[in-house]
């Protein structure tokens, strides 16, 4: 499981980090939730790429895996980790880090992103709706005003268009469409992306996390 969320932090020295940021070290990430097994021997290999750097301080305050890990544990059981976060990079650079770690189906990567934030309801789904067709033509425009995760998302879209990928949209919504009011709501999506051949909505619930 290869994890991207895009957060803003400082290192150490106060400078910005840039690119791809991953932990030098394991452990919990909250109280009760158990981070698992982190594939060592894939951090090593990609920290040689001059987009990544290792900083434990980036990952101390993110909160992308405790969203996504107990849906994964709960299909998948046992797997390896490499957690990245995307501070300044290009979609570039992020498209070729996602590369070198591009495996066969033992790989998934997950991109974890809102979409557009505190904005009335309307006008929420109608940017979220925009955001969501750029994403479904496989255009890497997205900005940080529609989707907080814009860097890693637009890294992995270069990546489908490299390798022709399909894109299905498998649910779009808000807050507004759960629970609280609908005067300043989150946006959120859900989609997933096929290799060439690959059938849409035929696989069981592993393998379609």
């Amino acid at each position: 499981f290869v994890g991207f969320e895009l957060r803003a932090f400082k290192q150490t020295n106060g400078a910005p980090a840039c690119g791809a940021v991953h932990p030098d070290s394991g452990g919990n990430i909250a109280p009760t939730l158990t981070l698992g097994p982190l594939e060592r021997g894939t951090q090593a290999r990609i920290a040689t790429l001059p987009e990544v750097t290792v900083s434990a301080r980036a990952h101390a305050l993110d909160h992308a895996l405790e969203v996504q890990l107990p849906f994964l544990q709960r299909l998948l059981g046992d797997f390896g980790v490499v957690p990245l976060i995307v501070g300044q990079a290009s979609a570039g650079a992020v498209a070729d880090v996602l590369e070198a770690l591009w495996g066969g189906r033992e790989t998934l990567i997950v991109i974890s992103s809102d979409l557009s934030h505190y904005l009335p309801y309307e006008a929420a789904r109608k940017a979220d709706r925009a955001s969501v067709d750029a994403m479904l033509s496989l255009e890497p425009t997205l900005d940080h005003d529609h989707a907080c995760g814009a860097t890693p998302g637009n890294g992995l879209l270069e990546v489908a268009r490299r390798r022709g990928m399909e894109i299905e949209l498998l649910d779009l919504r808000n807050s507004g469409d759960t629970a609280g009011d609908r005067d300043r709501v989150v946006g959120y999506a859900s989609l997933a992306l096929y290799e060439q051949g690959e059938a849409k909505g035929g696989r069981d619930d592993t393998e379609s996390v």
